[in-house]
């Protein structure tokens, strides 16, 4: 195992009162505490990670501000499965992440219902899978930034800013938006994640784009309406 992953240090969340600039330091627990995100209606619920080796550890959890209810999200099934980059629906009812099945081969959207427990998984295919994924108010749509092939799907025609349309029976379709095939993806190369989001009105995917050296920008590409059959 990582040498973080067998021997995690005591972290802790610091929480601040922005109206009366009260603080408090609760939650202590060993691992590398990462991707704080309050739930979108409930402000007291924190969403976070455990940072590492995503195949040697139960990384998605919830917390709430006074250091109670602490919950594992999603626990592991199957050794090298990898779960991670978690967001919220913005009705702050389910818990949404990229899942591998184990790693590098099996490949879904997956999210967690709050209230239940109950667990969604989208299928999708090994050049459809994105680095960060991202849904829309309602999530009928999801949309991904895609890979280069040194990414953890190792995809040959995977650099595509995607869209995907949830269906009646449960499956998502895609659509490529958008060619990212000169896009750098390596951080530690000078690159940039794209990190995509859907616009409120469901008519944009909102992205960051590098295309040369130095080049770094904000993109929008737009969602077509599909026409009718």
């Amino acid at each position: 195992m990582a040498r973080r992953a067998l021997n995690p240090g005591l972290q802790s969340f610091v929480f601040t009162n922005l109206k009366t600039g009260a603080s408090w330091e609760t939650g202590f627990q060993y691992g590398d505490l990462n991707h704080m995100q309050f739930n979108p209606v409930d402000s007291q619920l924190l969403l976070y990670c455990h940072e590492g080796t995503w195949h040697e550890l139960d990384r998605t959890w919830t917390i709430r501000s006074d250091g109670s209810q602490m919950r594992l999200i999603h626990k592991r099934t199957m050794d090298m499965e990898i779960n991670g980059h978690e967001w919220w629906s913005w009705d702050g009812k389910t818990v949404w992440f990229d899942l591998q099945t184990p790693r590098s081969q099996v490949f879904w959207i997956a999210g967690v219902k709050m209230e239940t427990g109950q667990a969604v998984r989208y299928h999708i295919e090994r050049d459809w899978w994105g680095v960060h994924f991202n849904s829309s108010r309602d999530d009928a749509l999801f949309a991904d930034d895609g890979g280069d092939p040194s990414q953890v799907a190792y995809s040959t025609n995977g650099m595509w800013i995607n869209l995907f349309r949830v269906q009646p029976n449960g499956t998502v379709t895609r659509e490529k938006l958008f060619n990212l095939s000169r896009h750098n993806y390596v951080t530690g190369r000078g690159g940039v994640e794209p990190n995509v989001h859907i616009t409120p009105d469901k008519k944009w995917v909102v992205f960051t784009g590098q295309f040369a050296p130095g080049q770094r920008h904000v993109y929008a590409v737009e969602i077509k309406t599909p026409i009718a059959p």
